[in-house]
C-alpha cells in the first residue's frame, strides 16, 4: 500500500496544519470575530456582514464546522452558528507549543 507523504509526519503536525489550513483565509477569521462578539449567529447575519456571497459565506461556514472551529445548531430553516472553544483552545495550545519548541532549538540564532 502506498503512504501519502503526509503520513511520513507526526500526527500532531499534521492536525496543525489542518486546523492552520482551515483558517487560511480572511473570510473565516471574520467569522470567527463576528461569532466571538455575537455569541451567536444566524448566517444570514454573517451574509449581511460579510462583502461575499451567500453561497460563499456558506462554504467558509462548511469549512469552519468540518474542522470544529463551530458547531450549528438547525432552528427551523435557519442555522445557528457559534464557536467551538473546546477547539479555540486546542489550537491555542497546539500553535503555542509548536512556537515553543522553535524558539527552545532557536534561541542562539542570530
Amino acid at each position: 500500500m502506498a503512504t501519502k507523504k503526509n503520513d511520513l509526519f507526526h500526527s500532531q503536525d499534521q492536525e496543525l496544519a489542518a486546523l492552520a489550513n482551515a483558517l487560511s483565509h480572511p473570510a473565516r477569521i471574520a467569522i470567527l470575530k463576528y461569532l466571538a462578539q455575537k455569541n451567536e449567529c444566524i448566517c444570514g447575519d454573517l451574509v449581511a456582514e460579510l462583502p461575499l456571497a451567500q453561497s460563499t459565506v456558506s462554504q467558509h461556514l462548511k469549512e469552519l464546522k468540518k474542522h470544529g472551529f463551530i458547531k450549528g445548531e438547525i432552528e427551523g430553516v435557519k442555522t445557528c452558528y457559534c464557536i467551538e472553544w473546546n477547539t479555540i483552545e486546542k489550537v491555542k495550545a497546539l500553535f503555542n507549543g509548536l512556537f515553543e519548541e522553535i524558539k527552545m532549538n532557536n534561541s542562539n540564532c542570530c
